[in-house]
């Protein structure tokens, strides 16, 4: 009898191997699973940091679109037909009917700009002074608004759309001085990284101008 019972004894117990052999197996589907846990987070991550992205990209392209839209033929005097509107290759400046600063309704100066430091990569950036004023730049009681629209871009072209051209010519300068009207659409060209970017945003008064 006592050997009988401790051959079940001995029956009922885990060897050495197989004890080794279940840590193992333990052990391998651990490190599957949090492979797959963080292949996952990661994933997530990325997904966040591209909608952010876009999202400011939407933003941005949203915004500069508000006020190149609402660009306003402004002119110092009833006799003078002379429209502040000065448009270079890489810097615009005008008056706008749309105010961010204002609650999206009021006339504001806008500053288009681009800035880069040796040739790298550059910024893109907007400036919105209210109330509008045009040489007095020193007066108190301005505001001014400056919002950066894009970072790590190279390469920023703006063109614009001549309103008088049968071919639909696009200009790199706009004086709205000498032209004495507004361009029909504002164009930016530039590079982010890899990619070749296009932003076209009509001036609505200029649209719809008989």
């Amino acid at each position: 009898m006592s050997q009988q019972t401790s051959v079940l004894s001995a029956q009922r117990g885990f060897t050495l191997v197989e004890v080794i052999l279940a840590l193992t197996l333990f052990a391998l589907l651990g490190t599957i699973l949090y492979g797959a846990i963080a292949l996952s987070h990661g994933a997530v991550e990325k997904s966040q940091v591209s909608s952010e992205k876009s999202q400011k990209l939407r933003s941005a392209v949203d915004l500069l679109g508000s006020y190149i839209r609402s660009s306003y033929p402004y002119r110092a005097s009833q006799q003078d037909p002379s429209i502040f509107y000065t448009g270079e290759e890489a810097e615009l400046s005008f008056v706008s009917a749309f105010s961010l600063t204002m609650g999206g309704r009021g006339m504001a100066k806008i500053h288009l700009f681009y800035e880069t430091e040796n040739g790298n990569d550059g910024v893109l950036k907007l400036e919105e002074q209210v109330p509008m004023r045009l040489g007095d730049e020193s007066a108190a009681g301005g505001y001014k608004n400056e919002v950066v629209l894009r970072e790590g871009i190279s390469e920023l072209r703006l063109g614009y759309l001549d309103p008088k051209s049968e071919n639909g010519d696009w200009v790199d300068k706009w004086d709205g001085n000498e032209r004495k009207a507004l361009p029909r659409a504002v164009r930016l060209n530039f590079r982010d990284g890899e990619r070749e970017v296009e932003w076209v945003f009509p001036v609505m008064m200029t649209v719809m101008a008989p």
